[in-house]
């Protein structure tokens, strides 16, 4: 007897490791899927509105209509996901979002279109908001849970870019119908391997939080702010349809905050807020997410717009900041994390992400006055700060959360990450318009008043940083009390960080 248990210990373990491997590949192929999709879309939009004819105002809704469906319903999500099972609601989500993809690659008409990004916004939704929240079961040890969100942030953060990349090339050597046709086989494999590689859970019944009309309020809320926040650039934001749809959507969500604060079994439990980690890590990815929707999007049209590059030149200026990105991510990430703790590495990343928009603010506004080597290249090797930030950011965003609202704290993070992106949308486009309007009237060359907008937006955008990196230094702080390493309790629910209160606040 002693004999066998020695023979099959060994092999165990292995297999274990395999199996948790495989499921985060998984996962990591879901967030790749979703991430390309969003930002894949961007590059082929001159193709899309000249095939479709759409207007330019209708053709906003191509983005809009994803991002109100996909930001609205991560919360729900989330939460349906610890109640019904977190594997069932990925796999609704991928399969929701893959036949929504073949609906968008068919479409024969703008409203058609249309309503196929909020489909897939919706299946997009369910995925995402549980993906962290099986995550974060499967690796509970520190060190592996490290390096297995610095590997599913790098899909995150790498996969932007690669997206641009891949839309240049679809959309110049196809057509724009291809870049949602792609996501057919990646659906589809994503749904074939989960099946067997991610861990079967019941959940925990309906009963234990199926709280209806608070899921009501957080969505209606959501979607209606997400709404008239991407609506500010049409409307501005001082006039009656910005500021009345603006406070129906904050009363709806104060309607769920207090929903939750007496209902018997809230859908969202608010001491997951009482986490200085958690809400702390939250705001800050509202702020750096809105902040980089500068460079995610406006370098694009920079160098379209100004330097005159075609959809695939753009995507292969963009490439050397997926490389960085992917590169600091999964070799020195999990590493530096262990050594020195999350929010130094956090701090670190935002200092460098400050500095790619502090150059972005001096790039040149005439093409023969730009030099990609001197002028882009060192923006995208500063982008490695991406690489530090996220992993740093989504350890800590997940770190206050008990098993049991894994599902929850997942959704949440991915829901401000949304809400920054809509904000990132509103605000920034919309000072990088008004700035171009008043120096075209000024008399300034197209390419000079283009350039003073994006610069603009820039400088905006390093300023959310600076505020990011002020409140992950104050709010994230170790308390004087707390011990440096966190202790084998903090570690099985994910407090993982050396600042973080034992207390959970």
């Amino acid at each position: 007897m002693p004999s066998t248990t020695t023979a099959t210990a060994p092999a165990a373990a292995p297999t274990a490791s395999r199996s948790r491997r495989l499921a985060l590949g998984v996962l990591a192929t879901g967030m790749l899927m979703t991430v390309l999709d969003g930002s894949i879309v961007t590059v082929a939009m001159p193709a899309i509105q000249s095939d479709l004819d759409f207007t330019p105002a209708g053709l906003s809704w191509v983005v809009n209509a994803y991002l109100i469906a996909f930001g609205s319903l991560l919360l729900l999500a989330g939460r349906l996901g610890d109640l019904i099972g977190r594997k069932r609601m990925f796999l609704a989500g991928t399969g929701a979002f893959t036949a929504a993809s073949l609906l968008a690659g068919a479409a024969t008409s703008p409203g058609l279109l249309i309503a196929a990004r909020f489909l897939q916004g919706a299946g997009s939704a369910m995925a995402s908001a549980v993906s962290l929240g099986i995550l974060v079961t499967l690796f509970t040890e520190p060190r592996e849970r490290a390096k297995a969100i610095a590997v599913f942030s790098f899909t995150g953060a790498a996969g932007a870019s690669i997206g641009q990349v891949l839309g240049g090339v679809l959309t110049d050597a196809l057509t724009w119908n291809w870049i949602f046709f792609i996501n057919l086989p990646i659906g589809i494999a994503t749904l074939l391997l989960a099946l067997p590689a991610l861990p079967g859970d019941r959940g925990l019944g309906l009963k234990a939080g199926a709280d209806t009309l608070g899921a009501l309020l957080v969505t209606a809320g959501l979607m209606l702010g997400i709404y008239t926040v991407v609506k500010i650039e049409e409307y501005g934001a001082a006039s009656p349809h910005t500021l009345g749809f603006g406070a129906l959507a904050l009363a709806l969500l104060a309607g769920f905050l207090l929903r939750q604060a007496t209902a018997a079994n809230p859908l969202m439990p608010l001491r997951i807020l009482h986490s200085r980690s958690v809400s702390g890590a939250n705001l800050v990815q509202m702020l750096m997410v809105a902040a980089l929707f500068s460079f995610q999007i406006l370098v694009a049209l920079y160098m379209q717009n100004v330097l005159g590059y075609s959809a695939g030149e753009t995507g292969l200026a963009m490439l050397p900041a997926a490389a960085v990105i992917g590169l600091v991510s999964l070799t020195v990430s999990a590493r530096l994390n262990a050594r020195f703790g999350e929010r130094a590495v956090l701090l670190a990343g935002l200092v460098l992400l400050i500095g790619v928009l502090g150059l972005l603010t001096r790039v040149p506004g005439r093409a023969e006055q730009a030099d990609y080597l001197t002028d882009l290249l060192p923006v995208m090797l500063l982008a490695a700060g991406f690489g530090l930030a996220l992993p740093a950011l989504t350890s800590l965003g997940m770190s206050g959360a008990k098993e049991e609202d894994a599902g929850l704290a997942s959704g949440l993070f991915n829901t401000t990450q949304q809400i920054g992106m809509a904000l990132g949308i509103a605000v920034l486009s919309t000072l990088a318009a008004f700035r171009t309007e008043s120096l075209t009237e000024a008399g300034r060359p197209a390419p000079e008043a283009l350039t003073g907008g994006y610069h603009l937006a820039f400088a905006v955008g390093a300023a959310l940083l600076v505020a990011a990196l002020a409140i992950a230094f104050t709010v994230l702080r170790r308390p004087a009390d707390a011990p440096r390493e966190a202790t084998a309790e903090q570690d099985a629910v994910g407090r993982t960080a050396p600042w973080t209160d034992p207390a959970g606040i």
